[in-house]
């Protein structure tokens, strides 16, 4: 199942959201160690020398101490080490959706691969990058700071389900509402544009 209502309301999800702790990599500065030979594809397998790393636990470990710097890269970040690792897309994908509420008063919820759980909200926005050359959507919901996850296919199919069409600055716009923000798929023009 990829998208449900909330079964025990949005008090649930908001419980979940409170019990997770990361460890705060935005404070710690440590030196650059090198590069590790860790990847994580665009379906969220995380890979460690060309093989998966099979362990739910330990992936969610090492996503807890994920972090995009500056430089555009990312690192494993304890308070004494700072490792670089590879990242196809984004760190998380956004593999189920919750549903609370219709219209303006809708709420959306994620729960990522790693089992983090979002608001999407607008400190937690969607964004929608299309390919130039095949078109093709890419989806995006913030996860915590500078860090994404890519909302998986089914899933963004069953957002898209969500999607009225809204006249916003004089002009015709096709998205959806969460949390009192509306969260924009592209100018209706352009979606219908033949």
């Amino acid at each position: 199942m990829t998208t449900a209502e909330t079964k025990d309301g949005l008090g649930a999800i908001l419980k979940q959201i409170k019990g997770q702790k990361h460890p705060p990599v935005h404070l710690w500065n440590p030196e650059f160690c090198g590069d590790l030979d860790m990847r994580i594809a665009r379906d969220g397998t995380w890979f460690y020398l060309g093989s998966p790393i099979g362990r739910k636990p330990l992936v969610k470990l090492f996503s807890g101490v994920i972090r995009l710097d500056d430089d555009g890269k990312y690192y494993l970040v304890t308070p004494v080490e700072k490792i670089g690792i590879t990242v196809d897309d984004a760190p998380f994908v956004a593999v189920e959706m919750f549903i609370e509420g219709e219209g303006r008063d809708r709420v959306v919820s994620f729960r990522t691969n790693v089992d983090d759980f979002v608001i999407l909200d607008k400190e937690h926005p969607f964004r929608l990058e299309i390919d130039p050359d095949t078109k093709e959507p890419s989806p995006y919901v913030r996860i915590r700071t500078n860090l994404d996850a890519l909302i998986n296919r089914p899933v963004f199919y069953d957002l898209v389900n969500l999607a009225e069409e809204e006249r916003i600055d004089g002009k015709d716009r096709f998205g959806f509402w969460s949390s009192g923000q509306f969260f924009e798929l592209g100018l209706m023009n352009d979606i219908f544009d033949e």
